[in-house]
C-alpha cells in the first residue's frame, strides 16, 4: 500500500469521507518546501499554511522555518521538483558567466515562452460533447487504443489494438487531453522563463493558465478524472486515464517558481489550495486511483512519480519518502528484470516505445528521491534489477549507429526523446559513456533538459 493511505480498508469505494479528519491527512498545503528564496517566498508560503487551516484542513504546530509569530526566517534555495537538486541555479549562474551551450537552451526555452504567450489558456470546458456527468467541468478523454468494432452495427463495445492511436482520442471535440497537455507544458515553460529571466510577463500568463484550469467558476476543471480514457459501449472512464493527469503535477511544481511574482491574489492561492485538496483526496481515496496505484507497469510508475511530487510540493516529505522507499521494491524490482529488460512494457506492440516510457517515469522518481533523500538510482534487488540495469539494457538502441531492437516495435522511435534518461544517468553514476551518446545528438545541445540537468 502506498504511504498516503487515506481511506478505510473496510470502504474502499467511499470517494465522499472526510479524510481531513484522519490525523495521517494533515499535510501543510504549500508550493514550497522549507527554504525557499527570499521572504516574499517564504511569506507565500506561510500563507498557504494559514488558508490550509483556515479550510478546516488540518491540525499543525510551526514549521522550524517559521518563528513562533510567524516570520520568516532566513532561507537559502529555490525547490523546483522537476529538476536535479540545484540545476536551475547551477544553469543560471553558468549563463550569467557566458555558458554558450547553456545560452543556447536558454535561447530556446524562450523561444518556447514567447509562443506561448500567444496561447490562450485552454479549459476543459472547451470540448463539444458532454462527459456523461453532463458537466462540461469534468475532464473526459478517450482510450488511444481502442476503435470501434466493424462486426457491430454501432461499433460498440470498442476493441482494443494495442499500439495504434484511435484519432478520436485526439480530436479536442470531445478530449480534453490535448488541453491538459497544454496546460501542464505552457505553465513549466512559462514558469521556467521566469526564473531565468525575471520578466514578469512570463509569470503573468503562468497565473493566467492555472486560474482558467482551476479557479474561474466559468472554466475550471472538477478535481477528478472519473471520465478518462473511456470506452465507448463498455466504461465511461478507466483507471489508466491517471495517467493523463500527471499534467496537474507538473503544473503545481511549476507555480512554485512564480512565488515571488505577485501574480496571484491571496484569495487565489487559497482557492489553488482548496482545489489541490480535493483533487489529493479523490487521487488516493477513489477505487480508480487504487487500481492505478496497482498497476505493475508505466501507469503504477507514473502514479507515484504524481503523488510523489505533489506530496513534496504539499510538504509532506514524510510521505513522499515511504512512497519512495516502497517504490524499490514495487516498481524498480518488480518490473526491471535481472537482464535489465522489462517484461510488462516488451509485452506492448511498442515495447521499446514503452520501455523508454518506464524508464523515464523511474528516473523521474529517482529524481524526486534526491529532494526527499531516498536513493533509488543506487538501489539493486536482490535478483539485480536497478534503474541502471534498464538503462543499459536500452541504451545500444538509441546510440549512433544503434542496434537492431528484436521485439515488436510497430512505429518509428524518437530517438532525441531518450536523451535526457542518459543525461540522468551520466550525472547519477558518473558514467562518461551515458554522455558519450547524448554528444552524438546536436538538436539535443539545445534541450531543456541541458537546463533542468546541468552537466
Amino acid at each position: 500500500m502506498i504511504g498516503l493511505e487515506l481511506y478505510d480498508q473496510q470502504n474502499e469505494s467511499s470517494e465522499t469521507m472526510n479524510l481531513a479528519d484522519r490525523s495521517e491527512y494533515r499535510p501543510m498545503l504549500d508550493f514550497r518546501e522549507s527554504g525557499s528564496v527570499g521572504p516574499t517566498v517564504n511569506r507565500f508560503r506561510a500563507f498557504l499554511v494559514a488558508a490550509c487551516a483556515a479550510a478546516g484542513m488540518m491540525a499543525w504546530e510551526p514549521p522550524a522555518a517559521l518563528s513562533a509569530d510567524g516570520d520568516p526566517a532566513p532561507a537559502t534555495s529555490l525547490r523546483f521538483y522537476g529538476a536535479k537538486p540545484g540545476s536551475l541555479e547551477k544553469a543560471r549562474q553558468r549563463i550569467a558567466a557566458g555558458d554558450k551551450g547553456l545560452k543556447r537552451a536558454l535561447k530556446n526555452l524562450v523561444a518556447s515562452a514567447d509562443e506561448t504567450l500567444e496561447l490562450s489558456p485552454p479549459s476543459v470546458t472547451e470540448k463539444e460533447r458532454q462527459p456523461p456527468s453532463g458537466d462540461r467541468h469534468d475532464y473526459m478523454s478517450l482510450a488511444p487504443y481502442f476503435w470501434p468494432d466493424a462486426s457491430k452495427p454501432d461499433g460498440r463495445p470498442y476493441v482494443r489494438r494495442d499500439g495504434e492511436r484511435n484519432p478520436e482520442s485526439r480530436d479536442p471535440k470531445g478530449n480534453d487531453g490535448p488541453r491538459i497537455l497544454m496546460m501542464g507544458n505552457s505553465v513549466e515553460t512559462l514558469s521556467l522563463a521566469y526564473f531565468f529571466t525575471g520578466d514578469r510577463k512570463y509569470a503573468a500568463h503562468a497565473a493566467k493558465m492555472a486560474r482558467v484550469w482551476f479557479l474561474s467558476p466559468d472554466t475550471r476543471m472538477n478535481p477528478n478524472f472519473k471520465y478518462a480514457q473511456a470506452v465507448p459501449g463498455k466504461a465511461d472512464g478507466r483507471p489508466e486515464g491517471i495517467l493523463e493527469a500527471r499534467h496537474i503535477a507538473v503544473a503545481i511544481d511549476s507555480l512554485g517558481l512564480l512565488a515571488d511574482a505577485a501574480v496571484l491574489s491571496d484569495a487565489e492561492r487559497k482557492g489553488m489550495v482548496a482545489w489541490l485538496r480535493e483533487y489529493v483526496r479523490w487521487l488516493l481515496a477513489s477505487p480508480a486511483g487504487r487500481e492505478e496505484q496497482a498497476a505493475n507497469n508505466n501507469h503504477g510508475t507514473y502514479y507515484d512519480v504524481q503523488v510523489v511530487r505533489l506530496a513534496l510540493c504539499l510538504d509532506r516529505k514524510d510521505y513522499a519518502r515511504r512512497i519512495l522507499n516502497e517504490a524499490k521494491s514495487r516498481r524498480i524490482a518488480s518490473q526491471i528484470a535481472a537482464d535489465g529488460s522489462q517484461p510488462h512494457e516488451l509485452k506492448r506492440t511498442k515495447s521499446l516505445s514503452y520501455s523508454r516510457f518506464n524508464l523515464e517515469a523511474l528516473c523521474e522518481l529517482a529524481t524526486l528521491g534526491e529532494h526527499a533523500g531516498v536513493d533509488l538510482w543506487r538501489y539493486s534487488s536482490p535478483q539485480g534489477s536497478s534503474i541502471r540495469r534498464g538503462i543499459e539494457f536500452v541504451a545500444p538502441y538509441f546510440d549512433e549507429p544503434a542496434k537492431q531492437w528484436p521485439y515488436q516495435q510497430i512505429e518509428e522511435i524518437k530517438k532525441n526523446d531518450f536523451m535526457p534518461i542518459l543525461r540522468c544517468a551520466a550525472l547519477a553514476y558518473e558514467a562518461p559513456e551515458f554522455e558519450a551518446i547524448v554528444e552524438k545528438y546536436p538538436d539535443a545541445k539545445a534541450d531543456r533538459f541541458q537546463l533542468l540537468f546541468a552537466p
